[in-house]
């Protein structure tokens, strides 16, 4: 498909890349402002995040006092886990609701978006890029500030940590994102992916360090672990911005989580690619 934009769909990115910048930067105010419709909603999840958060925090915190070495967790470092993951949580969509993405591949509707001039992946991570940031200041601050006040939470207290750990979390949106753009593309090949998510999830908020932090998993689980991208959507931001890791170490994970969006989103590419020939075979 070819076009005015760009010739190729892509509103021409590589002879008009501040038209593609400017068109991305209004998807993603876009995601902002429909996410920041549901006002309810993030208020519900702050309060869903509060309670679970203060059942995790009394649980890890017993297992801390219980076992005086606890992966070398200490009462407020555990504390800024607990809180920091729940404060995460939303803008990782775990446990969200599945993308668009996956109904419009079910019923064939994604062949509009190939008719768009915008990109197809790169379209729909603008977007959430924006629904994630609008899920940061009613649900995701707020939950943190509520650990802080209430548990004590130990934080690095220099700059250094939150500017890296704010290109993680960066990192680990797209990352959350691009992971879920490939689960829905699945849909090309499979009628129903329903099953395929709920797998993913439960897969995924396990091995990412949701309800154990991945550093108390045993040598092979962490293995394991660390061999899938889900480490880096979120013990990696917690690790960073916690101050857990500082220096060298904390640049190593960021970059492993570079090479994770990287390796992600050009497997999703490569689905996209495939699915969109299966869609004009089956489609004309």
């Amino acid at each position: 498909m070819r076009d005015r934009a760009g010739g190729d769909g892509r509103l021409g990115a590589t002879r008009h890349p501040w038209r593609a910048i400017a068109v991305y930067t209004h998807l993603a105010r876009a995601g902002f402002r429909r996410q920041s419709q549901y006002r309810l909603a993030m208020f519900a999840g702050l309060f869903t995040n509060c309670v679970f958060g203060f059942v995790r925090a009394a649980v890890m915190l017993a297992a801390v006092r219980a076992a005086g070495d606890f992966g070398g967790y200490d009462e407020g470092s555990i504390g800024a886990y607990v809180w920091l993951s729940q404060g995460l949580l939303g803008a990782m969509q775990f446990m969200g609701p599945p993308l668009d993405l996956a109904d419009r591949v079910r019923n064939g509707d994604i062949a509009i978006d190939f008719l768009r001039p915008v990109d197809v992946q790169f379209g729909y991570l603008a977007g959430d890029l924006g629904r994630a940031a609008a899920t940061m200041l009613p649900r995701g601050v707020p939950s943190v500030l509520i650990g802080v006040l209430t548990f004590g939470l130990v934080m690095p207290s220099t700059p250094g940590p939150y500017l890296l750990g704010a290109v993680s979390v960066l990192l680990a949106v797209a990352l959350s994102f691009l992971c879920l753009f490939g689960v829905a593309l699945i849909g090309f090949w499979v009628v129903e992916t329903r099953g395929i998510r709920v797998l993913y999830q439960v897969a995924g908020t396990f091995l990412a360090g949701l309800f154990v932090p991945v550093h108390m998993f045993p040598a092979w689980l962490r293995t394991v672990a660390q061999a899938t991208p889900f480490p880096s959507i979120l013990q990696a931001p917690i690790d960073v911005l916690s101050g857990r890791i500082t220096g060298t170490a904390a640049v190593s994970v960021v970059a492993v989580q570079v090479f994770w969006v990287l390796v992600v989103g050009g497997t999703g590419r490569l689905l996209l690619a495939a699915g969109r020939r299966k869609l004009e075979v089956q489609g004309g």
